[in-house]
């Protein structure tokens, strides 16, 4: 029985890795699927197994995934589409500047022949850099060297730009903590069996590492330790993932003399100077100052022989994904299989598309939009937005429990809210970086170098609220609490998501569902302590704060008694923001689609009974009547 089910298991895994090709154009699937349904199942009594019964039973999780859904497939399907626009732009004589790049980026991390040869060797100025390290003094300068290069917070912290919580028009630096290898400073500090064998296997991927760093197996066990250690004291230092959801007690301004006393023994503006970035600073937002306190003893107390273990292993773990295929097995049977429990490692065309997003992401939208999103599309969507905006703002009119002080601001930041929709206004400008088509590290790096580059530069500078912070390409969408907007990607307004040739009623139930969704967000426990610039202020009377509190802690207290697997329950505190929105969403979903099909008909009158939101007898398609539509619509997505 077993090896049949291993043999069955390796025939679709090889099967389905033989079926992705590139795709010429977006496949097309309704955004209500009949055939993704379970009509055996009572919808009162499991809606998701009648909306998704079936879809669930088609679609099992591919070998290279650990979860998969109608976005992620869709996701996926959008990778493929994007992997045959990438071949052809690899080549021709009539490309713009723009394809000329993208192609020869994609080329580059395609060619692992040219990647095997090269071995660790673009790497090894900075591996030098670091072996040449001969005290701490040197320390902020080759920080940021490290930091530009490998991109991100895993170099003890991140440093960046960020809008002022008192101030949303203003962008200043920003300090935050970083420095784990691992998800977040819980896996280092629980003692539970399953994260102390997590922690094993991490102990022994990070001595791996070293070991193809060409240190002897002793050594990287010893090396190993020793990061294990240093990462540890820095999680103890860590505000937990429920606490960062708090904007209060992640925003603690000071002075360059404020920041200098948290870290003593770091010279913050030779690291600035070293970053191109001007030292002295009014503000800086330190956004867990014990952290950095306990950085600077860490540091003052490492030997350095210990500092240069640890800055080689973040280098060698950040780069991983872009060297040779030793380290790229090695860095997904961790972070793959280990901690994820993925089976197997994703195709290369599927990482390459996947850093063509990350480091050239709106010039490869320019290429999606293009083909894939009309302005019938965009308009229809803001139709939709403004139709769901506009029953939030009965919704407030109506709330029994807050006052009248309290919905007009309430109002006034609902009114406020900037709707995104498809792509941005201004795309992004990518001649500063430099691609050259035989060289994928030094791509990668300096891909990093140029985010890196511009997020610093707006320190100081007049806040860009064009800017985007998703690819246009991106099946998903967010809310952004101090640029108060709302962004809908043009990824994600495709089928299943978004159908312009089905009926309109799973419509918004899918695609309205996630307007609401993000639209709830700004009204969410996190997002409804900003303003409607922006700003992190309390606007709220104390009363109505009380009341909310009160409601928002009963859905807590109903997903906390959710079960995920096994003995595993919802963390309700950490996902409190999405259950809201989830909750909110299909709320106003309801509410706007029934309003924009009672104006169709000419009548205010609401659904009621065996009527549909026109006000007459529910139609049928597909067996069933809009409202039901509606919801099945909802469940599956």
């Amino acid at each position: 029985m077993k090896r049949l089910l291993l043999s069955a298991l390796l025939t679709a895994t090889l099967a389905h890795a033989a079926s992705e090709t590139p795709l010429d154009a977006l496949p097309y699937t309704p955004s209500l699927d009949v055939k993704a349904m379970d009509r055996s199942a009572d919808p009162c009594d499991d809606l998701y197994r009648y909306a998704c019964g079936a879809w669930s039973q088609a679609n099992p999780i591919p070998a290279d995934q650990s979860r998969w859904s109608v976005y992620a497939k869709m996701a996926n399907e959008n990778q493929r589409y994007l992997w045959g626009v990438l071949n052809k732009l690899g080549e021709g004589a009539d490309r713009t500047p723009s394809q000329v790049k993208l192609g020869d980026y994609f080329a580059s991390c395609m060619d692992e022949g040219a990647v095997q040869a090269a071995g660790l060797g673009p790497l090894q100025p900075l591996l030098d850099r670091i072996a040449a390290l001969s005290g701490k003094r040197e320390l902020p300068a080759v920080l940021a060297q490290l930091q530009q290069a490998a991109g991100g917070e895993r170099f003890f912290f991140g440093f960046s730009a960020g809008q002022d919580f008192a101030d949303a028009t203003r962008q200043i630096a920003f300090a935050y903590a970083g420095g784990l290898g691992l998800p977040d400073r819980d896996y280092y500090l629980k003692r539970d069996a399953k994260t102390l064998k997590i922690r094993t296997a991490y102990e022994t991927h990070v001595a791996r590492i070293f070991e193809l760093l060409g240190d002897s197996p002793q050594a990287a066990q010893a090396a190993a330790r020793s990061v294990l250690a240093t990462e540890t004291a820095l999680a103890r230092a860590s505000l937990s993932k429920v606490d960062k959801r708090d904007p209060y007690k992640t925003f603690h301004v000071v002075d360059a003399r404020g920041l200098q006393a948290l870290t003593p023994g770091f010279d913050w503006s030779a690291y600035q100077a070293a970053l191109g970035t001007p030292p002295g600073q009014a503000r800086y937002n330190v956004t867990e100052p014990a952290f950095f306190k306990a950085l600077g003893a860490r540091l003052n107390a490492m030997p350095l022989a210990e500092l240069k273990t640890y800055l080689r292993w973040q280098l060698a773990s950040s780069l991983s994904p872009a060297l040779d295929s030793a380290f790229v097995q090695a860095n997904f049977d961790f972070y793959g299989q280990a901690l994820t429990g993925t089976p197997q490692l994703k195709a290369r065309w599927k990482r390459c598309v996947e850093l063509v997003d990350v480091q050239l992401g709106e010039a490869l939208g320019q290429e999606f939009v293009a083909r894939n999103f009309t302005p019938d599309l965009k308009a229809a969507t803001v139709q939709m937005t403004d139709e769901i905006e506009a029953a939030m703002a009965r919704s407030i009119d109506g709330l029994s429990w807050m006052s009248a002080e309290t919905k007009a601001r309430a109002q006034a930041k609902l009114k406020a809210i900037v709707n995104k929709v498809g792509y941005p206004e201004r795309w992004r400008d990518y001649s500063a970086f430099a691609v050259q088509r035989g060289d994928f590290l030094g791509n990668v790096m300096r891909g990093n170098a140029f985010e890196h580059g511009r997020q610093l530069a707006k320190i100081g500078q007049p806040l860009d609220r064009g800017q985007w912070n998703m690819t246009p390409q991106t099946v998903n969408a967010y809310y952004d609490a101090q640029m108060n907007d709302i962004n809908f990607p043009a990824g994600v307004l495709q089928p299943p998501l978004y159908d312009p040739a089905l009926d309109e009623a799973p419509n918004y139930g899918n695609t309205g569902g996630t307007i609401g969704h993000e639209l709830t967000h700004g009204f969410d426990d996190e997002g409804r302590q900003f303003d409607a610039q922006g700003n992190l202020k309390n606007w709220w009377t104390k009363k109505d704060g009380r009341e909310f509190d009160k409601r928002a802690a009963c859905v807590a207290d109903q997903y906390a008694g959710y079960t995920v697997v096994d003995e595993i329950k919802i963390n309700s505190k950490l996902t409190l923001g999405e259950d809201l929105a989830d909750l909110g969403g299909l709320v106003l979903a309801w509410e706007a689609w029934k309003a924009h099909m009672a104006g169709k008909a000419g009548t205010p009158r609401p659904p009621e009974g065996g009527e549909s939101a026109s006000g007459g007898p529910s139609p049928t398609r597909d067996g069933m009547t809009p409202e039901q539509r509606f919801f099945v619509g909802f469940a599956q997505w």
